[in-house]
C-alpha cells in the first residue's frame, strides 16, 4: 500500500570528470583499464534467476589490438530466446505491481553505483570493447548512462502526477500501466548509454524486457548488468542474452505476448522488422510499440559568415570524435567558396595533428573502428576515391591497416559533385566529404542538403549572420531532428537536448526526454461516480 506521493525533482546533469594529467580519476583509470586487460571475463547470458553458459564461447578483442582476449561471451541459440521470454513474463505480475518508489530507486542506485565505485569499471569495459578513449567513454559510459537513469525516474515521476479534470460528484484518474506483454531492446555498439537506457527506460515503467546487445558491445553490456543486479533488479526484468538477429526476430515477431520493440540499429534493419510485425498483426494480443532510433548522413552547412575556426572546430570533433562512428557524426559539409581556402587548409592541419593508437596511450585522438567488417567497407569507398570519374579526391587522410588494430586515418575526401556517393551513403567511420558552393548560393545549398539523403537526425548551420541563421533553421525544419547553430551536430546531453530524428532516420521518439517514456506506457482512464443516479430519465423529456 503507498501512503505518499513520491516525487522525484529534477536532478543536474552528471559532471564531466576531465583526466586531466596528475588528475585522480586518469590515475584510477589506468589501474582498471590494467586490471581489465590482466584476466579474462567469462561473460554469461543473464535469463531469469541463472547466468547461463552455452560453451558456445566467443572471443572478445579489443578492435584496436585484436589479438588481444578480453574474454568470452557465451552464445546462445533459439531456445535461449524462448527461455528469456518466458523468464520475463513469469517476472511481469510482481515488476508491475511493484511500488513506484521502489522501482525508481533500484534505477537511482544503479546510477550512484555507476557514478562511484563502478565508474572506472564501466568506462574501462567501454574502451576496451569499443575502442573509445577516455573523454569519449566517460561522457558516454559514465554520464549520459547515468543522466539516462536519474532524468528518466524524474520524467516518469512527472507523468504520473499528470491527472485529468473532475467535475462536481465525480472523480477522474488515470493509471499509467505497462503494456501488455514483454518488450524487445536491441542496442547497438557505438554507446554503452544506449545500450543502458534502451533496457532501463521500458523497464523502468513496469514492464519486462528481453535485451539483446550488439556482439561488438558485450563487454561493457555485462558489465552494466551486473551493476543492475547489484542495485536490486529482480530476477526476470531484463534478460540479456548473445543472440544473431534473425533468430531473435523469428522468436519475438511471432509471440502473441510480444508488446513493444526500443531499437537503435541500421534503417534496413528497422523497416524489416516492421514489415514483419505489419504481417503478424494478427498474431498479438496489442498493437505493439515501435520506436527506433535508425541511421544518419549528418550534415553541416556553412554561410559566407561563418567563422572558418568555429567551421574546422565543428568539423574536426563532429566528424572525427568516436571515429565518426557516431548515429550523429558529421559526414557531409557545405562550405562557401569565400572561406573554402582558409577552411581545407586549416581543418587538413587539424587532422594531421590527431594521433591515432590504442586507448591505453591517453594522447590519442583517434582509435579503431569497431571490427574487420566496417574497415573493409570503409576502405572500399576510400579506395574508390580518386579513382577516374570520381569527380572526388581525398584531401587528408586515407590509409588503412589492420594489422595490429582496424586502424584508418582520419579522412577528407573533397567533391565536385553534391551527389557524390560518399554525400549520400552513410559510411559510419572516419571519413567526411565537403562540397564547396557558390557563396552567393546559400539558398540552393539548403536545398541541397534537404534533398541529398534520406535521413534527418542531426545538422549544424554555422553562421554570424542571423537572418542567414534563421532562414536555415525554417529551410531544413525537416532534415533533422537536432539541429545545432554554431556548433558540431554530435553531443546532445540528457535532459537538454532530448535525441532522435526522422524520415529514414527513426520514430523521433526523443530518448532523453519524457516523450520517449510514454511510448512505454499504456494509459487506463477511471471514473467514479459518488451518487449514481438511479433512473434513466433526462430532464428534457418531462412536458410543461
Amino acid at each position: 500500500m503507498q501512503y505518499g506521493d513520491f516525487y522525484y525533482p529534477i536532478p543536474v546533469n552528471e559532471p564531466v570528470l576531465n583526466y586531466a594529467p596528475g588528475s585522480t580519476e586518469k590515475k584510477v583509470l589506468k589501474e582498471v583499464l590494467k586490471e581489465l586487460k590482466s584476466k579474462k571475463v567469462d561473460a554469461p547470458m543473464y535469463i531469469g534467476n541463472e547466468e547461463v553458459r552455452t560453451g558456445k564461447k566467443v572471443a572478445m578483442r579489443p578492435p584496436h589490438e585484436h589479438k588481444h582476449i578480453l574474454g568470452y561471451f557465451h552464445a546462445g541459440d533459439d531456445s535461449h530466446v524462448k527461455q528469456s521470454i518466458e523468464a520475463a513474463m513469469n517476472a511481469k505480475e510482481n515488476w508491475a505491481n511493484l511500488s513506484w518508489e521502489n522501482r525508481a530507486n533500484i534505477f537511482l542506485k544503479a546510477a550512484d553505483l555507476l557514478a562511484t565505485t563502478y565508474r572506472p569499471y564501466i568506462n574501462g569495459t567501454t574502451m576496451l570493447g569499443q575502442s573509445k578513449n577516455a573523454y569519449q567513454a566517460e561522457i558516454d559510459a559514465a554520464c549520459e548512462l547515468i543522466d539516462f537513469l536519474r532524468f528518466n525516474v524524474h520524467f516518469l515521476s512527472e507523468i504520473y502526477r499528470q491527472q485529468p479534470i473532475s467535475s462536481p460528484g465525480i472523480k477522474n484518474r488515470l493509471e499509467y500501466r505497462p503494456l501488455e506483454g514483454f518488450v524487445l531492446a536491441i542496442s547497438p555498439f557505438n554507446f554503452t548509454a544506449i545500450g543502458g537506457n534502451l533496457p532501463t527506460s521500458a523497464a523502468m515503467c513496469g514492464n519486462v524486457v528481453v535485451w539483446k546487445c550488439a556482439h561488438t558491445q558485450v563487454y561493457s553490456a555485462q558489465m552494466l548488468m551486473r551493476i543492475l543486479k547489484e542495485a536490486g533488479l529482480p530476477d526476470g526484468v531484463i534478460n540479456l542474452i548473445y543472440v544473431d538477429g534473425p533468430t531473435l526476430g523469428e522468436i519475438c515477431f511471432n509471440h502473441p505476448d510480444f508488446g513493444g520493440v526500443h531499437f537503435t540499429g541500421s534503417t534496413g534493419v528497422f523497416n524489416q522488422m516492421w514489415k514483419t510485425i505489419g504481417a503478424n498483426m494478427s498474431i498479438y494480443k496489442s498493437y505493439p510499440r515501435i520506436v527506433g532510433e535508425t541511421g544518419g548522413k549528418d550534415f553541416v552547412i556553412a554561410h559566407k559568415s561563418a567563422n572558418p575556426d568555429v567551421l574546422v572546430a565543428a568539423l574536426a570533433r563532429g566528424a572525427f570524435e568516436y571515429q565518426g562512428q557516431k548515429c550523429s557524426a558529421a559526414s557531409r559539409a557545405y562550405i562557401p567558396s569565400n572561406i573554402a581556402v582558409e577552411v581545407k587548409n586549416k581543418l587538413v592541419a587539424a587532422l594531421k595533428s590527431m594521433k591515432m593508437g590504442t586507448v591505453e596511450n591517453f594522447t590519442n585522438f583517434i582509435n579503431a573502428v569497431i571490427d574487420e567488417k566496417s574497415f573493409d567497407k570503409l576502405e572500399r569507398y576510400i579506395k574508390a576515391t580518386g579513382k577516374k570519374g570520381s569527380n572526388a579526391k581525398i584531401l587528408v587522410g586515407g590509409k588503412c591497416d589492420k594489422s595490429k588494430g582496424y586502424f584508418i586515418e582520419p579522412t577528407v575526401i573533397e567533391t565536385t559533385d553534391p551527389k557524390y556517393v560518399t554525400m549520400c551513403d552513410e559510411l559510419f567511420g572516419p571519413v567526411l566529404t565537403i562540397y564547396v558552393y557558390d557563396a552567393d548560393k546559400f539558398e540552393d545549398a539548403l536545398t541541397l542538403v534537404d534533398t541529398t539523403s534520406p535521413y534527418a537526425l542531426t545538422g549544424a548551420v554555422i553562421a554570424q549572420d542571423r537572418y542567414a541563421v534563421e532562414l536555415a533553421t525554417n529551410r531544413l525544419r525537416n532534415s533533422a531532428g537536432n539541429f545545432y547553430i554554431n556548433d558540431k551536430p554530435t553531443g546532445a546531453v540528457v535532459g537538454q537536448q532530448p535525441f532522435g530524428g526522422a524520415r529514414a532516420s527513426g520514430t523521433n521518439d526523443k530518448a532523453g526526454a519524457s516523450l520517449n517514456l510514454y511510448r512505454w506506457l499504456s494509459a487506463r482512464t477511471i471514473k467514479e461516480t459518488f451518487v449514481p443516479v438511479t433512473d434513466y430519465r433526462y430532464s428534457f423529456l418531462g412536458e410543461a
